[in-house]
């Protein structure tokens, strides 16, 4: 999540660890100002630019908050409409404004900034075909698959069992606890009723010559081997400090 200030803004990971990074999110009325107290979701991606490099950027999908006034109850249409009226399109006009000249010596420089933000896009159902056929492979970044998301949904907590999520066979995947114990075997954890429950008979493999010792604690994403009948390490979570839920496994 995104927490943006009058003075600032800070990142909020799933740990709820708060990152300030300077960014400025002025209103529509550029007279008023920057936002102050608002909240918006999305993630943190980096794309491969071609001639440009690596350029990190923050999709927004999703706002919770607009200046302290609360938008959870609006329809998920409304609050993604919302992204783009009041914090996207304001940021990127004042930012023509200051690199025109039209407003004469600026105080702000918007690319000094760590990354840019942008709105995530959504389409309706009937181009789902066109989105996995067209749009993902053109993208900058990896994406896994597709969210379906219910356009009229009030902002839900935590997890939300109305979302449909849809991956790649090949990268459909689960989120494990590895350690290493006694004898160097592997025991490989998911959380049941938020505590840990011991996988028995899993184990993973380590393609890239990871020590599984080095990794010992820590948050594993695997995808499944069916012809080795084991769990392959896709990446490490850094990001995280909890596995799934059995519910999700079970999905």
């Amino acid at each position: 999540m995104m927490l943006i200030m009058r003075d600032g803004c800070f990142l909020i990971d799933r740990n709820f660890c708060f990152r300030r990074v300077q960014m400025r999110f002025p209103h529509r009325n550029l007279n008023e100002g920057p936002h102050d107290m608002t909240l918006i979701d999305g993630e943190m991606i980096i794309d491969t630019v071609p001639d440009s490099g690596l350029k990190r950027r923050y999709l927004a999908y999703d706002l919770m908050a607009l200046d302290s006034v609360s938008k959870t109850k609006l329809p998920f249409s409304e609050r993604w409409r919302l992204i783009e009226d009041e914090i996207i399109r304001p940021r990127h006009n004042e930012r023509k404004m200051f690199e025109s000249g039209a407003k004469s010596n600026p105080m702000y420089k918007y690319d000094m900034e760590l990354f840019s933000a942008r709105r995530k896009d959504f389409w309706l159902l009937h181009t789902a075909k066109r989105v996995l056929k067209e749009f993902i492979p053109s993208l900058c970044h990896d994406a896994d698959g597709l969210i379906f998301q219910g356009w009229d949904d009030p902002y839900v907590t935590r997890t939300h069992e109305g979302l449909l999520k849809w991956k790649y066979p090949e990268m459909n995947s689960v989120d494990f606890l590895f350690e290493v114990g006694n004898d160097n075997r592997q025991l490989v954890f998911l959380y049941e009723r938020g505590k840990k429950k011991l996988m028995d008979g899993s184990w993973m493999v380590f393609p890239n010559g990871e020590d599984p010792s080095s990794i010992s604690g820590r948050i594993v994403e695997c995808s499944w081997n069916k012809e080795q009948q084991c769990w392959v390490c896709m990446r490490v979570r850094f990001d995280k400090s909890t596995p799934n839920d059995i519910n999700t496994y079970r999905k």
